[in-house]
């Protein structure tokens, strides 16, 4: 069994933002790196639109969360044009890192060094369960999506 002092520091970063958010879930050390949606579901074994990937985009000058199912992608045209934005682009991996403190394929909604503005994909309220990274590309951790939304403050929104 995995506990909070065995796992990756990112990951216990995470693990207690959970907690604090009231989140009962623990965090899963999975044994490969499930760095995409599709490999994160496929060793969890639930469908990859029950995970919820966490993109990190620029926009108006900084960094934006964008908590998305994995059946699909962001449109950021459409999604800037909903937000009120100029414009929504990538993050480059360094910019990833320094917004969250966790390295691309492992970035968990929670657990950065400062709140990031984040969007919730309303396309995930379709599972009962959904998984999100735990702060490394080998951890992921359950929720619901009303969780995922309180955890993260986010704006539900059509993110495709």
């Amino acid at each position: 069994m995995t506990t909070p002092a065995s796992l990756p520091a990112r990951s216990r970063l995470v693990h207690d933002a959970i907690r604090a958010a009231g989140i009962t879930g623990d965090i899963v050390v999975l044994p490969d790196a499930a760095s995409t949606a599709a490999l994160a579901a496929e060793a969890l074994g639930v469908e990859v639109g029950a995970i919820a990937n966490s993109l990190v985009f620029f926009s108006d000058g900084e960094p934006l969360l964008v908590m998305t199912s994995g059946a699909h992608r962001v449109d950021t045209a459409a999604l800037a044009a909903r937000l009120g934005r100029a414009k929504i682009q990538r993050a480059t991996p360094e910019q990833v890192r320094e917004a969250t403190g966790q390295a691309i394929g492992g970035v968990a909604p929670t657990g950065h060094p400062s709140p990031l503005a984040t969007v919730v994909d309303e396309d995930l309220a379709a599972f009962p369960e959904i998984w999100a990274a735990g702060g490394t590309p080998h951890t992921v951790f359950p929720m619901t999506y009303d969780e995922l939304v309180r955890l993260t403050g986010g704006a539900v929104a059509k993110v495709d």
